[in-house]
């Protein structure tokens, strides 16, 4: 039977969300899908599109606290107070608009969703580019997160009793999903982000490994401002890709949050999009039922052409890329009219900070080997 693969959307999500002058934008999801779909790459029988089910307040209450989840109800309809205002809600990052909490659980919903597709065999693959609320946490909102969709999905498929690894690619540190699980071995997180000490949350260093049954089960490779293709790329074979194929779990939740790109206006990495397609190759090679989550990225356009080449990635058509290529001449169009056009130009210039790029990430590298491979038995 081949892969059923699923991208999860709505036009209710395209309604509302996010106002125009916050940089998270509600609309980056229906973008890549008009892209892909003028790209064809819908049109197999084993992929659809699937519009989510909202989360009910009961199933947010599987990680929430009830007294944040009335609060973030009361500022929906318009209640902000000091309140609020200490739970995160009506800050820069986490801005109050219309109907605030209806849309929250109607997005991260989508990731609900495709959790309980996989667990019952219904898709291989489900992207909800509309998920990764990373940064919530049980009783705060942070860094435009309100309803923490991966812990909730990830708590619903460990109380399954399904072996969970959290992989978040995004620029930003997975705070809030590292500390839902930090104290237990039931989900492993691991994390490649720019350092906490240049970005939010200011976490996610490589010493925060989990404490009791969890110690060895937060894994993080904080990378420098600069960070480019070639050391990001071994940064993932030297230490993702040992530790997946070790751990071998039942479901892969995977943020790709595509503000690791170079020119992103909230981080200071330097990667193009072909290294998360070549590395999102490896991964779907492993064949492991995958829930894909959006998460960050604010460069709308540069997130859209990154996240419909990896579309491409999950669903088999990057393997025509070369055919396509040939049938074009070779020649990089630098749109979507074609398939070549999703991905970035390479990036010959590293700004002269190659060699320190290098020296930080091999001592990451290094510390992780030493100190959490031996918890595995790597």
């Amino acid at each position: 039977m081949e892969k059923q693969i699923v991208f999860m959307h709505t036009q209710k999500l395209e309604e509302g969300g996010y106002p125009d002058e916050c940089p998270f934008s509600s609309r980056r999801g229906g973008k890549t899908l008009a892209t892909i779909e003028s790209l064809g790459l819908l049109d197999e029988p084993q992929i659809r599109v699937q519009p989510p089910n909202a989360m009910t307040i009961e199933e947010a209450l599987t990680f929430h606290t009830e007294a944040y989840l009335d609060v973030l109800a009361q500022t929906s309809k318009g209640v902000h107070n000091f309140k609020a205002l200490k739970m995160g809600l009506g800050t820069p990052d986490c801005p109050v608009f219309k109907d605030m909490l209806n849309y929250s659980l109607l997005a991260s919903g989508g990731t609900l969703t495709g959790a309980r597709m996989l667990m019952n065999g219904e898709a291989n693959i489900v992207f909800n580019p509309h998920g990764g609320f990373h940064h919530a946490h049980s009783g705060t909102a942070g860094g435009f997160c309100y309803i923490n969709d991966v812990v909730i999905s990830a708590k619903m498929l460990a109380a399954a009793g399904k072996k969970v690894v959290v992989l978040d690619l995004d620029a930003h540190h997975l705070d809030g999903v590292q500390d839902a699980f930090y104290d237990t071995d039931a989900v492993t997180t691991i994390s490649l982000h720019e350092n906490g000490k240049t970005l939010f949350p200011g976490t996610g260093h490589e010493n925060e490994l989990g404490i009791g049954k969890g110690r060895g089960h937060s894994i993080n490779v904080p990378l420098p401002v600069g960070t480019f293709d070639d050391v990001y790329r071994y940064a993932f074979m030297q230490v993702v890709e040992p530790l997946l194929e070790h751990l071998s779990p039942d479901v892969l939740i995977l943020e790709i949050g595509m503000d690791g790109l170079a020119g992103d206006p909230l981080a200071h990495l330097n990667l193009t999009n072909n290294v998360y397609a070549e590395l999102l190759e490896k991964i779907v090679a492993l064949n492991m039922p995958m829930l894909v989550v959006g998460g960050g990225g604010y460069n709308v356009r540069d997130t859209v052409r990154g996240w419909a080449l990896c579309w491409s990635v999950m669903t088999g058509a990057v393997q025509d890329e070369m055919a396509l290529m040939a049938g074009m001449g070779g020649v990089m169009l630098q749109n979507t009219a074609w398939f070549g056009g999703l991905r970035d130009r390479t990036l010959l210039s590293h700004g002269g900070y190659r060699d320190e790029v290098e020296k930080e990430v091999n001592r990451v590298v290094r510390f992780i080997k030493d100190t959490v491979f031996p918890m595995h038995d790597i």
